[in-house]
């Protein structure tokens, strides 16, 4: 079998070989090891449908919330479909023959018509959802007769059976563009789901208010009609709290638990799920990490971070994004050195703790791009570039830019840090190799032109409001 692409982005045409002899022909109208490497989507068929038509038969334009793999097992049909989706593809239009060797990959949000040739025509078609009566609402029908579409049908349509419907669909020109399939973002809340509502506005954004992924049931209660991506930037992130009982038992709650649910309704709705880990997976004795490196977490904390890896990997479209030392809206390392600067204070800073900063902002970016290039699924590690620094260094940095002397940060190790203080074991070394997230075309800004930037942009907004 072999792949043809048309002027229809997604909708690909697939060459079947038939097997005949004197008793028929045999052929493969699904092969889903075979078509996935060759590069059609990995779109987990649910339900097949055949449609018997009895003489020449039009049908169509239907465009439903699901993707379509359609061909015939006996017979011949004229295939057409027009674009529907908002963007510059909307119109487009392409057609062909189909006959028992062709099939044709219909994604979501492209209407599909056609004109049975043959009697006895039977047409097969496997979709990635089920019918229901609430899915008939989410139909768009274009007219078959539209001029703007400009279908040259083999046989004129007054010459064929259409059912009353199909006779009465409104025009092109009164056609909405379909929007793409919604993304779902829980954790809204936070440093990425803050930095993700300006990167991806059109998203439906859930706070833990609205979902909390240590109940069982809240997952459920959210409408997922439509949701095509999900990104998990909910987490239980309190580090050292995670060592004690009650802390402990949230974080398995929310981070295993939580995430367990979640995978199985990704892989379910065959939705792709971005989930966001951590650098806490590793136990930090390599100085930079790769993406296959088997994880060996310290902690509560990287233990279940590490365990909802393992979770998210059995979901067919993820992608792992691994991530280290955020920053962004919100609670976070630098805040907390400009605070100190600015009241006066010189702290004590661990100084043999080695990474690099991630701004939210950047984080969110990569993800996009990810989703947007649609990237190879899997594992990828996203921080800001650069050097590798400590955190003091980092602090020593932010005080410097604060017009505060770096030498008043007081540089400490993290075993007399931690002496006489409950706190969770860190990695030393949380550096993570950026070759594979720049080998899929995205490249992370430097961390400290971003830190800089960060820091003035915080003063500014800082002297604007003391001033109004």
């Amino acid at each position: 079998m072999h792949r043809e692409d048309t002027t229809i982005p997604g909708l690909s045409v697939w060459r079947l070989p038939v097997h005949g002899d004197a008793r028929g022909w045999f052929k493969e109208n699904w092969n889903r090891e075979r078509m996935v490497a060759a590069g059609l989507p990995d779109f987990g068929p649910v339900q097949q449908n055949v449609s018997f038509n009895d003489g020449p038969v039009t049908r169509g334009f239907h465009a439903e919330p699901w993707d379509k793999l359609v061909s015939v097992a006996t017979g011949r049909v004229y295939g057409a479909w027009v674009d529907l989706r908002a963007g510059e593809s909307f119109g487009r239009v392409a057609t062909m023959m189909i006959d028992p060797g062709v099939a044709v990959f219909v994604p979501r949000g492209v209407a599909n018509a056609y004109q049975s040739l043959d009697p006895g025509t039977a047409y097969a078609y496997l979709v990635n959802d089920h019918w229901s009566a609430q899915a008939t609402a989410e139909y768009t029908f274009v007219n078959l007769a539209d001029p703007q579409v400009g279908v040259a049908w083999p046989i004129p349509l007054e010459q064929t059976v259409l059912s009353p419907a199909d006779q009465d669909h409104p025009m092109l020109s009164q056609i909405t563009p379909i929007p793409p399939a919604r993304i779902v973002v829980l954790g809204s809340s936070g440093q990425l789901g803050r930095a993700l509502q300006a990167a991806v506005p059109q998203a439906t954004f859930v706070d833990r208010a609205t979902c909390d992924l240590a109940d069982p049931h809240s997952l459920e209660q959210l409408d997922w009609r439509g949701v095509g991506t999900v990104i998990n930037a909910a987490a239980y992130t309190a580090v050292d709290d995670a060592e004690q009982a009650e802390g402990r038992r949230r974080a398995w709650a929310v981070n295993v638990d939580g995430v367990r649910r979640l995978a199985d309704l990704a892989r379910d709705r065959r939705l792709t799920l971005v989930h966001i880990s951590s650098d806490y997976v590793f136990d930090g004795t390599v100085e930079e990490h790769l993406e296959d490196e088997p994880v060996c977490p310290l902690g509560v904390y990287g233990a279940t971070k590490a365990a909802g890896e393992a979770l998210v990997a059995q979901v067919p479209r993820h992608y792992l994004v691994r991530t280290s030392w955020v920053v962004g809206q919100g609670r976070n390392f630098v805040a907390t050195m400009m605070s100190l600067a600015g009241r006066g204070v010189s702290p004590l800073v661990v100084d043999d703790q080695y990474g690099r900063l991630t701004f939210a902002d950047d984080l969110a970016a990569g993800i996009v791009h990810l989703l947007r290039e649609n990237a190879p699924y899997g594992v990828y590690h996203l921080t800001n570039s650069g050097p590798v620094t400590s955190w003091a260094e980092v602090a020593a940095q932010v005080f410097a830019w604060c017009g505060r002397d770096p030498g008043d940060i007081g540089r400490v190790s993290t075993a007399v840090y931690g002496s006489g203080k409950d706190l969770a074991p860190r990695p030393q070394h949380s550096a993570l190799s950026l070759a594979k997230i720049t080998a899929a075309g995205f490249s992370p800004p430097a961390a400290p032109d971003r830190l800089k930037a960060w820091v003035q942009e915080l003063q500014t907004a800082a002297r604007d409001a003391s001033s109004s």
